[in-house]
């Protein structure tokens, strides 16, 4: 996984074997969704609820890191299946409710799909330090469409 910082964005990548199409229904299903966004003791969704067009509400909820419980809601922006989805993102952990942007780019070539996700919009310390978990939920979503979750 590669990861760029700028002044107010961060962008991860990773390669999944597998289609693109895969991936997309991975990142868009509340079912699935519920299956590998998180991991037992850290953080672990579960609830998920999507009105998957553009202009449509989504939100997640669960466990968060500490026991507590969490929420992130937003609205989607953009979606091309099975290339962009681009969506707000309000977390329920940051203060000074500051609602970002996060999109998901997919790449494919030969079966193989490079995934980038860049989140902007972060434009206190505090906000990107709480959201250096992008490794974590590629690394998440990568072990469940490979199979290996």
């Amino acid at each position: 996984m590669n990861q760029a910082i700028s002044t107010d964005t961060i962008i991860e990548e990773v390669t999944i074997k597998a289609h693109a199409d895969r991936i997309f229904v991975a990142l868009t299903s509340p079912e699935e969704h519920l299956k590998w966004w998180g991991a037992e003791g850290r953080f672990k969704t579960t609830h998920v609820e999507s009105d998957l067009r553009a202009g449509g509400k989504w939100s997640m909820s669960g466990i968060g890191v500490g026991g507590g419980p969490f929420t992130v809601q937003g609205v989607y922006r953009e979606i091309r299946r099975p290339h962009l989805l681009s969506f707000t993102w309000l977390p329920s952990w940051q203060g000074e409710s500051l609602e970002t942007l996060v999109s998901f780019e997919l790449k494919e070539q030969d079966g193989v799909t490079t995934v980038r996700v860049t989140h902007s919009g972060l434009t206190t310390e505090r906000a990107r330090t709480q959201h250096r978990g992008w490794p974590d939920v590629l690394a998440w979503l990568r072990a469940h469409v490979e199979g290996r979750y």
